[in-house]
């Protein structure tokens, strides 16, 4: 996480006070995608987002249509580390099922 500090000088009575805050920025957001392939079901990708995302059935199914329908479609905004994590276990599991669910992740 990045810091920023910055340095504030006041006179009083003839002295230099010098007062550092430091600032935290917010992480960086990464956008976790699906793609689309001919061979993993709809029916999969469905349960990948209800079961991962924590999608509602009705917001999954939508999802999923916008996969197959425009090759690829964001599912989830994370920091870096929850956003490759993800990807990582989400790459196994559809191993594990045999399907070849493409998943990625990109900076926002």
């Amino acid at each position: 996480m990045a810091q920023k500090k910055f340095r504030v000088d006041e006179q009083e009575s003839g002295e230099t006070l010098v007062l550092e805050r430091e600032q935290t920025e917010e992480p960086r957001k990464y956008v976790v995608i699906l793609h689309n392939d001919d061979f993993t079901t709809q029916e999969f990708v469905v349960h990948i987002l209800t079961d991962f995302f924590h999608k509602s059935l009705s917001e999954a199914h939508q999802l999923m249509l916008k996969v197959h329908r425009e090759g690829k479609a964001k599912v989830g905004l994370y920091t870096k580390d929850i956003a490759e994590t993800k990807v990582v276990l989400i790459s196994s599991y559809s191993r594990q099922h045999g399907m070849p669910l493409l998943i990625s992740a990109e900076p926002e």
